[in-house]
């Protein structure tokens, strides 16, 4: 099949499958004698992986760093699990940090809306490691005009 059928076979556009073959992600697995690329059920599959993989959170980074293994077959279901579990993590990680997000948020606007001047002139903007300093600050300069 060519690049089009292919992008229909796969709902990917023809663009992002160039993109995919550029970075490595996808090769065409030969020439047609026009001159075309020419793909087959190995590409489509592998396209199907590469999309499986994004939904669950992988960037196309880490999805070429997986690829190579998958092709060799080196790539079982302990690597699998190893990958899934590192992800999980991660992912745990960036809702900590958005849990932190949220609560710093959350104070802010209830102390907005008891005192507005006062929740402004009474954080803490230069707190270390706060990760609200530089919010609290912008919202403190833009309230005081």
């Amino acid at each position: 099949m060519n690049i089009s059928q292919l992008a229909k076979a796969s709902q990917i556009s023809t663009d992002t499958l160039r993109y995919y073959e550029k970075q490595g992600l996808l090769q065409a697995a030969g020439r047609q004698p026009n001159g075309y690329r020419r793909y087959g059920p190995a590409q489509l599959e592998r396209l199907r992986f590469i999309r499986g993989a994004q939904a669950l959170g992988f960037s196309l980074k880490e999805i070429a760093a997986i690829l190579p293994q998958l092709a060799e077959g080196q790539f079982g279901r302990a690597e699998i699990e190893h990958k899934l579990q590192a992800k999980m993590a991660e992912i745990d990680g960036q809702i900590g940090q958005l849990q932190q997000l949220r609560a710093e948020l959350a104070a802010t606007f209830a102390s907005l809306r008891c005192a507005p001047q006062a929740a402004l002139d009474t954080r803490d903007s230069t707190a270390p490691d706060s990760g609200s300093g530089a919010g609290v600050a912008v919202l403190k300069r833009s309230f005081s005009r």
